[in-house]
C-alpha cells in the first residue's frame, strides 16, 4: 500500500474509512513543529496518548522521536508534556 499525500485527500477533508491516518502524510500543513529532547523525556507517554496522528514514535516501550510526515504541528504534545519536564518545544517550521 502506498501512502497518500494531502493532494489525494477527498474534497472537504472527509475521510469516511476508519484507520486510514497512516495513509495520508499531512506534515506539510504545519507552521510550527515540535522538537523532542530525548534527555529530558521521562517516557510518560502523554504526548503519544494525546497526539491526534501517528506522529509520536515508540519502540521497545520508549518514545524514540517524532514522525514529521504525519505531525500537523498542533502543539498538543508540547502542551501535555509535564511542566517540570518540558521535553517538547514548539518552534517555527520555516
Amino acid at each position: 500500500m502506498t501512502e497518500k499525500n494531502w493532494k489525494e485527500i477527498p474534497i472537504g477533508g472527509t475521510i469516511v474509512e476508519p484507520g486510514t491516518s497512516t495513509e495520508y502524510k499531512t506534515g506539510s500543513w504545519r507552521a510550527y513543529k515540535p522538537i523532542w529532547n530525548e534527555d529530558k523525556c521521562t517516557n510518560c507517554f502523554l504526548c503519544f496518548t494525546f497526539c491526534p496522528e501517528p506522529a509520536i514514535l515508540v519502540k521497545d516501550g520508549k518514545i524514540t522521536g517524532i514522525d514529521y510526515d504525519f505531525c500537523k504541528g498542533c502543539g498538543i504534545c508540547a502542551k501535555v508534556c509535564p511542566d517540570k519536564v518540558q521535553a517538547i518545544e514548539m518552534v517555527p517550521e520555516f
